[in-house]
Order: C-alpha cells, then sequence, then structure tokens
C-alpha cells in the first residue's frame, strides 16, 4: 500500500510540472482514520476483547438472547438488550461499552445463572479499566462525529484536533489530583470503592500517551498551522509571521472594514469567494487550503452509496443509471427543474387505470 501511494504521489508531482503548476504537492493520511488509530495507543485491547466474549456469549445464541432480553425486562433495566461490536465501524465500540457498563451487574447475574464464573467482572480493577475505557471511548467518537459530515473544510478538522489535545492535557491533570469530573464512568466507579484503590496515576498515564501519539500522528497538519490561519481567520494573523509574497495584500484585507464585516458575516469557508482580484497572491492561497481534503468522508460515502444502489437485484441497471443515481446522491443541494422535465416528457405516470 505504501509503495502504491508513493507512486501516485510521484506521478501527480510530475504531472504538476509538465503542467507548471504552482506550489508544493501537500501529502498527509486521512484525519479521521488518523484519529481511529490514535485509540489504539491506549493499549487496551484486553478490556474490549472481554467485553466481546460477554456479548458473543448472549447474543449468538438465539436461546440465550431471549433468556437475557427477559431478564433484563423483569429485572425493569433501563435497557433491553446488549449491543453487537463490529471493527470496522468505529462508534459502536463506544456504544458497546457504555451498554455493557450500564448492564454490569444484570450481565454477571445472567451469566450466574448460565454457571459462567464473573469474578474477572466483578475485580475492581476491571471495573476501573472499563468506565476509563467507556468514558475515553465516548470523548473520542464524539471527536469522530465532529470531524465527519460534508462542508467540513481542513481548518475546521484540525481545529478540532487541536482542542481534543488541549482536553486530553486537561483531562491528564485533573486525573493526576484524582479528580476525573469529566469522566462520568469513572466518577460513578471510584463513589464505589476505596479512593486509594482508583488507579488515577495509570489512567493519567495512558492519556498522556493518547496525547503524545495525537501529536505525533498529525505532526504534519501542525507544520501548516500557519497556512491554516490565513483561511481561518485571515484578520487576526500577525503579518511578520506570513509569507513574503502575500505581507502586502495582506495587511490590505486587515485594513478594509468591508471585508471585515464580510467575513463575520459568512464564515471562513464561504470568505475566500469575496476577496478582490487585486489580492491576487490571497486568493491563490485561500484556493489552495481550500482544495484540501481532510479525509475520505466523502468518497467513502459515495462508496456506501454505489454498494446499496448496485445490487444483485438490479440486473437491468446500467452505467448510464449508475452515473446519473450517484450524481444525485452525492449532490450537496439539487431542486429539480419541473418545468424542463415537463417539457420534455420526461415524466411517467404509473399505477393508475383508465378508466371509460
Amino acid at each position: 500500500m505504501c509503495g502504491k501511494k508513493s507512486g501516485l504521489v510521484g506521478m501527480v508531482r510530475e504531472k504538476m510540472r509538465e503542467e507548471n503548476c504552482a506550489g508544493e504537492l501537500t501529502v498527509y493520511h486521512c484525519i479521521i482514520h488518523q484519529e481511529a488509530l490514535c485509540a489504539k495507543a491506549l493499549k487496551m485491547e484486553h478490556v474490549m476483547t472481554k467485553v466481546t466474549q460477554v456479548v458473543n456469549f448472549i447474543r449468538a445464541k438465539g436461546l440465550n438472547h431471549r433468556q437475557f432480553k427477559s431478564f433484563l425486562e423483569e429485572c425493569g433495566s433501563e435497557y433491553a438488550d446488549v449491543l453487537y461490536h463490529t471493527e470496522v465501524r468505529w462508534l459502536s465500540r463506544g456504544k458497546v461499552l457504555n451498554r455493557c457498563f450500564e448492564l454490569r451487574e444484570e450481565i454477571c447475574q445472567f451469566l450466574e445463572t448460565k454457571g459462567k464464573d464473573t469474578a474477572e467482572l466483578r475485580e475492581q480493577k476491571f471495573l476501573c479499566e472499563l468506565a476509563f475505557l467507556c468514558d475515553i471511548s465516548s470523548h473520542l467518537d464524539a471527536l469522530n462525529l465532529q470531524l465527519q459530515g460534508r462542508g467540513r473544510i481542513i481548518t475546521d478538522m484540525y481545529a478540532a484536533v487541536r482542542a481534543f489535545k488541549t482536553k486530553l492535557c486537561l483531562w491528564e491533570n485533573q486525573m493526576l489530583q484524582g479528580n476525573p469530573c469529566h469522566f462520568p464512568c469513572c466518577q460513578s466507579i471510584k463513589a464505589q470503592i476505596s479512593t486509594a484503590v482508583f488507579p488515577c496515576a495509570q489512567f493519567a498515564e495512558k492519556l498522556s500517551v493518547l496525547a503524545a501519539e495525537f501529536s505525533r500522528r498529525f505532526a504534519d497538519f501542525d507544520a501548516q498551522k500557519c497556512k491554516f490561519e490565513l483561511l481561518s481567520n485571515p484578520f487576526a494573523v500577525d503579518v511578520e509571521n506570513a509569507p513574503t509574497n502575500i505581507q502586502m495584500e495582506l495587511i490590505e484585507l486587515q485594513c478594509n472594514d468591508t471585508l471585515k464585516s464580510k467575513y463575520d458575516a459568512v464564515g471562513a469557508a464561504q470568505f475566500p469567494r469575496f476577496i478582490p482580484d487585486t489580492m491576487p497572491q490571497l486568493r491563490t492561497q485561500a484556493a489552495q487550503m481550500l482544495s484540501m481534503f481532510g479525509s475520505t468522508y466523502l468518497c467513502e460515502q459515495l462508496f456506501s452509496s454505489m454498494k446499496m444502489t448496485k445490487t444483485t437485484h438490479r440486473r437491468r441497471l446500467t452505467d448510464e443509471h449508475l452515473r446519473s443515481i450517484l450524481r444525485i446522491s452525492s449532490a450537496q443541494s439539487l431542486s429539480p427543474d419541473i418545468d424542463e422535465l415537463a417539457s420534455k416528457k420526461r415524466c411517467q405516470v404509473s399505477g393508475l387505470e383508465s378508466s371509460d
């Protein structure tokens, strides 16, 4: 995979030289994928493995599953079932962990009726680790959702990652002080056991490792910080630290009250459209930043749409049909021209029976 990527990058750079394109090709990994890989630095697979084993035991056999759901109903539980974990669906991890944590007592009781040993599930160490993994997974899932969706420009995504790195530093300091105020599951477990038993120092170390992994994986984005600031907030950039080729234009921009009002009204993503032609260097700089895709979200969304559309049950689907369907499904805003369609008689009336 690395060889193919390097070859593709080389081909693009060669094409840029042939076309005399200005600027340097910036290569980086998908931000959403990077965020998911950072979570592996926690090295708490043993907790997830145990949770997965428990869930599989309950749900793999129909009888166990039905009995467990009936057991929860008899207990008057807030939840009706446990959830499956799918490795390729990153957000399922946090949901599975939280559900198992909330149902930990009911799960132990049910397993005991089946003759299973629940000593490990009731250990204070395991419960503390489960609580911590639940909380940090919830925070990571929240970040993942921030990074998804249409219209997410790279500066917004980078800002979300920077904010999360700052949060990690705060959480580490608070955990060292024995104050997991932003970790509700940890607070719940800490209230049930001795404060001396709760491994605050261990979890603070985990947060430190996670912060270091974020810094390592997003180092290439940190190197682009100055360029990102020129797009996200050009009116706050220190002119002396800006590239020399745009300093004069940047001064003119920052002294223009009309453009400042327009920036406040439309935001960073739309503002480059209003930069006048008298500032070509700033326009080029903004265009380069906007052309950078922060993630492969839109590509993967399109592939998912194509997979759902092109099934074995639609054998008469032609390439032209598929292109039209994908064009519609991938359009951000599309309004049909009814008058144009009617004038070309490209409409079909079905389900109506003619009457004498």
